[in-house]
């Protein structure tokens, strides 16, 4: 397979991977037939895990100022991202995470070319005009403001700033209010142009277009833009967590509620996949451990579970919303049994399949759709690769009952354990 100033690098589960000569962009491709319809999505490598001492929120912030303008597409010209987009039937926005920020247009497959140009002029041409990142400051801080008062977020704020201690994922994405406040357009500057460069970015194409002129207009888009500067991407181990973290956030609004969770594997090691199947046993569907333990015994009103899909070790965690103060400490006993049994006795392969099952069930669920698709893609090239995307059902089917017993054995340890508790005042 070629193209005129491309590097084929593989095909896997009808994506294909291509590098842009010129400076190392990433392109992935996923055509799909004859549908009028098509995503273009352009992922960073940058996330709040790449934000230093003062500088939290960077990323995020840098995310709405990508809207305000270049020298081409502009307020004062009639030219915006939404105008020139949304004009042409297209649904375009942008989201921040801990690895990566992602922009993507859902549009007509004839307005493909127009998508690409856009992100091409912004990727190196955003003008950061000082007014508007003075009226973007109260945008965003309105925002701050408004989570503050939302109970369960605040609630993981306060677990992830316990869990870890220098790690940048113990920061909210949003950032820290006195970080936001003291943001400049020089200091966004030196963020952007630390990252916003072809060798840090992915495109991913997926839909109905033409894959050849796709790709042309991709080369003729990105192919002037340099390589940039090599990126020196702070690298933070975080220190071994040597005792049980206790946490407790009292606000007006919501009900009890309490996280367990204990230190987990960056998402590319294979022992997540084996907690990720462990998840799906203790919380999801009716007959799932917790849900017989905690809800229909009436002690908790919801209860989920999760390994943090991220680039470097994060947090496995289970959520349990409570019908009741007095129930908390029931709950978390419950909680820490369930988990000591499921270490030490393990899980039989029947209930492991019907996990498997709900979870193929859920991940295609997921993808229906290009957009859709996009999304989940997203997050595998934000956790470090994207053929994590293709390979994870697979991954999730050769997970075995011993994975699951060890995995869950190395987690327990009392001393990587960090409890938040949400109590209503």
């Amino acid at each position: 397979m070629t193209a005129e100033g491309f590097t084929f690098n593989e095909e896997a589960g009808g994506i294909q991977s291509w590098t842009l000569d010129a400076n190392g962009l990433n392109v992935l491709l996923c055509p799909q037939g004859e549908v009028p319809v098509a995503t273009f999505m352009i992922t960073y490598n940058v996330g709040s895990r790449d934000e230093g001492s003062g500088e939290t929120g960077a990323t995020h912030f840098l995310e709405h100022m990508m809207f305000k303008g270049t020298e081409k597409y502009s307020k004062k010209s009639g030219t915006t991202v939404f105008n020139v987009l949304q004009a042409r039937g297209a649904r375009v926005n942008a989201t921040t995470w801990n690895d990566r920020t992602n922009y993507y247009e859902l549009l007509p497959s004839e307005h493909l070319g127009l998508a690409i140009d856009l992100e091409a002029d912004r990727m190196r041409g955003l003008s950061l005009d000082p007014e508007e990142v003075a009226s973007e400051k109260s945008v965003i801080l309105n925002e701050f403001d408004r989570g503050e008062n939302q109970p369960f977020r605040k609630l993981y704020h306060a677990l992830y700033t316990a869990a870890f201690d220098v790690h940048p994922y113990r920061h909210p994405t949003i950032g820290w209010r006195q970080d936001i406040e003291q943001v400049t357009p020089e200091g966004l500057r030196s963020f952007y142009d630390r990252y916003y460069w072809p060798p840090n970015a992915t495109v991913s194409v997926i839909g109905g277009f033409d894959q050849d002129a796709v790709l042309k207009d991709i080369h003729e888009a990105f192919g002037g833009i340099e390589r940039g500067p090599v990126i020196q991407r702070p690298e933070v181990d975080d220190p071994r967590q040597l005792g049980e973290r206790r946490t407790i956030v009292r606000m007006a609004g919501g009900t009890p509620a309490l996280i367990l969770a204990h230190k987990s594997p960056r998402a590319l090691d294979s022992d997540w996949t084996a907690l990720q199947m462990a998840s799906m046993v203790l919380a999801v569907g009716r007959t799932s451990r917790l849900q017989r333990l905690l809800v229909n015994t009436g002690i908790a009103t919801s209860v989920s579970a999760s390994a943090d899909a991220f680039r470097d070790p994060g947090l496995f965690s289970v959520f349990v919303s409570l019908a009741a103060e007095d129930k908390i400490d029931e709950a978390e006993k419950t909680l820490v049994d369930a988990l000591i049994d499921l270490a030490e006795n393990g899980v039989e392969q029947e209930e492991l399949d019907r996990a498997v099952a709900k979870l193929r069930a859920q991940t295609l669920f997921a993808r229906d759709g290009s957009f859709s698709m996009a999304s989940q893609l997203n997050e595998s090239i934000a956790a470090g690769d994207w053929r994590l995307y293709v390979d994870f059902l697979d991954r999730a089917a050769q997970v075995t009952p011993s994975d699951v017993e060890r995995v869950m054995t190395d987690l327990i340890d009392i001393n990587t354990r960090t409890v938040a508790t949400y109590l209503p005042s």
